[in-house]
C-alpha cells in the first residue's frame, strides 16, 4: 500500500472548500472562452481545410463575408458544454489533487488534469461537435465538410443532428476528442503547478525569479503571487500542452466535420502526413499556441483571483455561511 512521502507537504487546512473551486473554475473558464471564442473560430476553419491556408488569409475573409458574428459562431454551443464541464473539471482535479498529493505531488498534478477532462468530457463534447460544424458552416466553406447542413442557430442545430443523423453523431470524433484534451489537460496543469510552485519557492525565499520579474512582496508564506507571474506561468503551460498536441487537435476537428475521415488515430495522423506532410499535421499550431496560451493565462488568473476572493471571509459571506 502506498504511504505518504514524508518529503511531500502534506494537504493543509488552508485547501478552500472545494465548491469554492468550483465557482471560480466555472466563472474564470466563462470569461476566458468568451475572450478567446473568436480565435477559436479562426483556428477551427483553418483546421478544417486540407489546404494549407494562412491564418492571416482566414481572417480577412472571416471578417469581409461574415463580420463581427462570423468570429463567434458557435459561440452558444460553447458555453453550454465549457460551464458545467467546467464545474466537473474543476471539482474533481481539485479533489484527486489533494487525495494524491502526499504520494506522489507531480503524479496529482497530472492524474488529476486527466481525470477532470476525462469526467467533464461527457459533457462538453457533444458540444464541442455542434459548435464545430457552427463554426464552419459559414460562406467561407469548402467541399470537405459534411453536406447538407445549414444550422440556423444551436437550437436548430441539435433538432437537426437528432432526427437527421441520431444521437450518436453528438460523440462523433469522441475519441479523437479525449486522444487531444486527455494529454493536453494533463499537461497543462502539470507544467502549471509545478512552475507556479517553483515561482512562489522563489518568492518565499526572495530569491531572484528566472523571468527578470519582482515577485517579492510582503506576503511571503502564501500561496498567491503577483499578476505578471501569474500570467506567464499560465501561458506558458497552455502554450507548451497546446502546441505537443496540436496534431491531435487538427484530427479531432476533421473527424467531426469530415464525414470520410475515418480510422484510428494512427491512420489518421499518418493519412494527414502522407497527404499534407508536417505543416498539415500541425496546421494552425500558432493560432492553437495563442489561443491555449491566453485562454489558459486569463483563465488561471481569473481562478485564482476568485478563489482568492471567495475564500476571503470579507467577500462572498453567504458562501461562508
Amino acid at each position: 500500500m502506498l504511504s505518504p512521502n514524508p518529503d511531500i507537504p502534506q494537504p493543509q487546512p488552508t485547501d478552500p472548500p472545494l465548491h469554492h473551486n468550483t465557482i471560480a473554475g466555472v466563472l474564470s473558464c466563462l470569461i476566458a472562452d468568451t475572450t478567446m471564442h473568436p480565435l477559436d473560430t479562426l483556428k477551427t476553419r483553418q483546421q478544417g481545410s486540407s489546404q494549407n491556408v494562412s491564418l492571416y488569409s482566414y481572417f480577412i475573409k472571416l471578417s469581409r463575408q461574415e463580420g463581427f458574428r462570423g468570429f463567434y459562431s458557435g459561440y452558444s454551443a460553447a458555453l453550454s458544454g465549457s460551464i458545467p464541464s467546467a464545474a466537473v473539471f474543476f471539482t474533481t482535479y481539485e479533489f484527486i489533487k489533494r487525495e494524491l498529493r502526499p504520494y506522489n505531488e507531480p503524479i496529482s498534478f497530472l492524474i488529476g488534469g486527466l481525470m477532470g477532462d476525462l469526467l467533464s468530457s461527457v459533457v462538453y463534447v457533444p458540444s464541442e461537435v455542434i459548435k464545430t460544424r457552427l463554426q464552419l458552416q459559414g460562406k467561407f466553406s469548402n467541399p470537405f465538410y459534411v453536406k447538407n447542413y445549414n444550422y440556423r442557430n444551436f437550437r436548430s442545430a441539435i433538432k437537426s443532428i437528432w432526427k437527421v443523423e441520431g444521437r450518436s453523431t453528438f460523440f462523433w470524433g469522441y475519441g479523437a476528442t479525449l486522444g487531444r484534451d486527455l494529454p493536453f489537460s494533463a499537461l497543462q496543469f502539470a507544467f502549471y503547478e509545478e512552475l507556479r510552485k517553483f515561482c512562489i519557492y522563489l518568492k518565499n525565499q526572495n530569491q531572484t525569479n528566472p523571468f527578470g520579474l519582482n515577485i517579492s512582496n510582503n506576503n511571503k508564506n502564501d500561496n498567491y503571487l503577483p499578476l505578471s507571474l501569474e500570467l506567464l506561468t499560465g501561458g506558458i503551460a497552455g502554450g507548451l500542452a497546446g502546441a505537443i498536441t496540436t496534431p491531435l487537435d487538427v484530427v479531432k476537428t476533421r473527424k467531426q466535420t469530415q464525414s470520410n475521415f475515418n480510422g484510428s488515430l494512427y491512420q489518421n495522423l499518418l493519412s494527414i502526413k502522407t497527404t499534407q506532410g508536417y505543416s498539415g499535421l500541425f496546421s494552425g499550431i500558432g493560432a492553437r499556441c495563442v489561443w491555449t496560451s491566453v485562454q489558459s493565462s486569463i483563465m488561471l488568473v481569473v481562478y485564482q483571483f476568485l478563489l482568492r476572493e471567495i475564500d476571503s471571509p470579507h467577500h462572498f459571506k453567504y458562501l461562508h455561511s
